[in-house]
């Protein structure tokens, strides 16, 4: 084994696979998940029974491909009842019936790339699954044949995560109806399965998520109506802590918390201010047991096992089972290359600031250096956060001798209701202002001087940094924007469905054409002064690349130092291996243009 760190290279960064949804089968005996690699996805099946070992990886799903969630979401496959089959969710928009021994899978739902089927689940006597289309409709659909049947009434914009209770005669289900976003509104809603008028609520003030049923039928979720999303067992709160203990709805099948079989016990992870924690908590006691440091997610309980997604600072993202009797943890399968676990990788420490009658959290990563050099990288979403786990382009510039602070301004999760929802109508103001207190801080503290500060983000994070190069002359020596936002209007008129209204509760009606123009950076391009370089893919559905053109073009005739450089094919976000490498290059090149190459 090495002894000496191991240099992090361009090509460790975009190698490896990425894991999602790990899933015990009924007995707990095999763990599923799907692996993405740059070869396409499969779901992937494991024996935790062979020999007191784990059996080899093997693969189970052929063609068509699954189509897996992104980090800790889901709502790709599930079991079957008797662990013969897994249900999944395919790329051509239908529901397919894999048996676990491997084999041809049968269609069981046919549906579209327009219309695609997802997060099934099944009826606990194994007849029928039910399951979304369209991120917008319920449905159930028997496995011996016959037409599907929608549940749903077409009263909510968005439904997730359909879920059937254990008598098999009720289903639950997340929905929430526009401009409301996941995180503003969201309501549980219950439906016979048989059919039925449906039964929808939500806490006073607040919004819920991820809809369980305990084995002897109380409908068990997460909310915020205390301020905090917590679990709630009916109408109690099983651990009632300024702590949440799960993410916001991107997409379906989060599965931040898990319910024992027997019903005796609930493993959830927890959020502490960005560093990742999982607990078990006794149902009845109300007793808590921390198990394990690092961002868990995709938490599966079956027998005497509990899987999940598990990640850190210095903990490549990988597989875990814990045994339930000792909470011993084994690793099942890894998705970075190996080479990391030789690479310094340090953790990040928390600092807080009070600053506008609140206090602003971030997360600062020290590279051990002494180059003085900082990143300020801003979190997209701009409703999200980056947690505490494992991020191979920031180790990357770490490596290369740059400390990063990761702020998490008014707006982001993890902190509580009230700090993410005080960005209502305000974005473009208060993640500006809080930014621009952290890099003032950062000067104040000696972390690392303006001319040797670059702000990087994306998405939302471009959209706030462009916002502060306007707002801060002369804070930093340069910025990088990827698929920045840069015409909030345009935005609403052209963004996919799942955003199309969110900016109807971050800056306000559409009517208010004048509050649209001013907060957006085609407007202000004669207050951006600093060197700039954009980044964006040309199929890009969530924000136009058109806005990204044109902000060059406009900054180019006022005479200042942009760049921009287009990837043909991409979309929100880069996947084409080449394509990631070119992306490090040119930041590379940029930032040694403006900090590296004029010295201290």
């Amino acid at each position: 084994m090495a002894t000496v760190p191991m240099t992090i290279t361009p090509e460790m960064c975009i190698a490896g696979r990425e894991l999602t949804e790990p899933r015990l089968d009924p007995d707990g005996r095999r763990v599923a998940f799907v692996s993405r690699g740059s070869d396409g996805a499969a779901i992937v099946v494991v024996d935790l029974a062979v020999d007191g070992h784990a059996g080899p990886e093997r693969t189970l799903t052929t063609a068509p491909p699954p189509s897996p969630g992104r980090g800790r979401d889901g709502g790709c496959f599930t079991w079957t009842p008797d662990g013969a089959a897994v249900v999944y969710a395919a790329t051509d928009g239908g529901l397919w019936r894999q048996p676990a021994v491997g084999g041809p899978p049968t269609p069981l739902v046919v549906g579209s790339t327009e219309r695609a089927g997802a997060a099934p689940a099944m009826t606990p006597d194994g007849t029928a699954v039910v399951y979304l289309v369209d991120q917008a409709e319920v449905w159930t659909a028997s496995l011996a044949g016959g037409e599907p049947r929608r549940l749903d009434d077409g009263g909510h914009d968005f439904c997730f995560d359909p879920v059937v209770g254990p008598s098999g005669t009720t289903v639950a289900y997340q929905a929430w109806r526009v401009p409301d976003m996941a995180w503003d509104g969201a309501e549980i809603v219950t439906v016979p399965l048989a059919g039925g008028w449906p039964t929808a609520w939500r806490p006073d003030d607040g919004a819920a998520q991820q809809p369980r049923f305990s084995p002897d039928g109380t409908l068990v979720a997460v909310h915020d109506g205390s301020g905090w999303l917590n679990v709630w067992w009916g109408e109690r709160p099983l651990v009632d802590e300024a702590f949440e203990h799960a993410e916001p709805s991107w997409g379906p099948g989060q599965a931040s918390y898990a319910i024992a079989p027997d019903g005796s016990a609930v493993a959830f992870t927890r959020n502490e201010r960005g560093f990742g924690r999982l607990g078990v908590v006794d149902v009845a006691g109300g007793e808590v047991r921390e198990v394990a440091r690092g961002v868990h997610g995709a938490l599966s309980w079956r027998g005497d096992r509990l899987a999940a997604l598990r990640s850190g600072a210095r903990t490549p993202t990988e597989v875990v089972v814990y045994d339930t009797s000792t909470w011993a943890r084994r690793t099942i399968a890894v998705g970075p290359v190996l080479g990391w676990e030789h690479a310094v990788l340090p953790e990040p420490e928390l600092v807080e600031l009070a600053h506008d009658g609140t206090v602003l959290h971030a997360r600062r990563y020290r590279s051990g250096d002494g180059a003085d050099r900082l990143l300020v990288w801003l979190h997209g979403g701009p409703t999200s956060q980056w947690a505490v786990t494992f991020r191979p382009d920031l180790a990357y510039w770490m490596g290369q001798g740059w400390d990063v602070l990761v702020p998490d301004h008014r707006g982001s999760t993890g902190h509580g209701r009230a700090y993410q929802q005080a960005l209502r109508r305000r974005w473009g103001e208060l993640d500006v202002i809080d930014t621009v207190a952290w890099l003032a801080h950062a000067v104040a503290e000696g972390w690392a001087p303006p001319e040797r500060t670059v702000l990087m983000g994306g998405s939302a994070g471009g959209f706030t940094l462009l916002g502060v190069l306007a707002a801060h002359p002369g804070g930093v020596a340069g910025a990088v924007a990827a698929y920045p936002v840069t015409d909030l209007a345009e935005l609403a008129a052209h963004s996919h469905r799942f955003e199309a209204h969110y900016t109807i509760t971050l800056v306000g009606p559409l009517e208010q054409t004048e509050r649209y123009a001013a907060r957006s950076p085609l407007t202000y391009v004669d207050r951006i002064d600093a060197p700039l370089l954009l980044l964006h893919g040309t199929d890009d559905p969530v924000v136009p690349v058109e806005g990204t053109i044109e902000l060059a073009s406009r900054l180019r005739s006022a005479g200042r130092d942009v760049e921009l450089h287009l990837f043909d094919g991409e979309g929100h976000g880069f996947r084409q291996p080449a394509n990631k490498l070119e992306e490090l290059r040119v930041i590379g090149a940029f930032l040694h243009r403006v900090v590296e190459s004029r010295g201290r």
